[in-house]
């Protein structure tokens, strides 16, 4: 497994106008074979690291928040550069806000954020094999049985502040 990098990590869209900030590792990271992604991407997946939005920092630019259809029929808000118009991380219904799938291709060393779990794997392109090692399943995963402890309790107070009173 590759070692996580030392904290904060910076990453932006390809045109550096929009540049931002993680301040902690991500909760988790998996790459998803759905359909859905295959199609916004471009590509065979997508890898989001999962991340409380509070520990990201908007260092430079403003992203343009786009709304598009998903799987669930609940939508997501994809962050896109208004120039380039790179996607670095959606806010999906499940969260909202609250948590930001960035796209890990967008980090300057996008090589310290492999999957922890590949998910949507009925739906995967025939051709891509996936890691001995790497969990895998058909579908979306179980929190509790791969989430590592403290990214379960990081999640929970997450949830906690937001369903707490202001």
């Amino acid at each position: 497994m590759t070692a996580l990098p030392e904290f904060p990590v910076d990453g932006g869209c390809d045109c550096r106008t929009v540049r931002y900030r993680m301040h902690s590792a991500p909760l988790f990271v998996h790459c998803c074979h759905c359909r859905w992604c295959q199609r916004e991407s471009g590509a065979a997946f997508a890898l989001n690291a999962m991340i409380e939005a509070d520990r990201v920092e908007l260092i430079a630019g403003a992203p343009e928040m786009v709304a598009t259809p998903s799987a669930s029929g609940k939508g997501q808000s994809i962050a896109r550069c208004p120039i380039c118009r790179i996607a670095l991380w959606s806010h999906y219904a499940g969260a909202g806000a609250a948590v930001k799938f960035m796209r890990v291709g967008t980090l300057d060393e996008p090589d310290s954020f492999p999957p922890d779990i590949h998910i949507f794997t009925s739906s995967k392109q025939p051709w891509v094999v996936l890691p001995q090692g790497i969990p895998s399943v058909p579908e979306y995963s179980d929190r509790r049985k791969y989430w590592p402890p403290e990214s379960i309790g990081r999640r929970e107070a997450l949830l906690a502040r937001a369903a707490a009173p202001r």
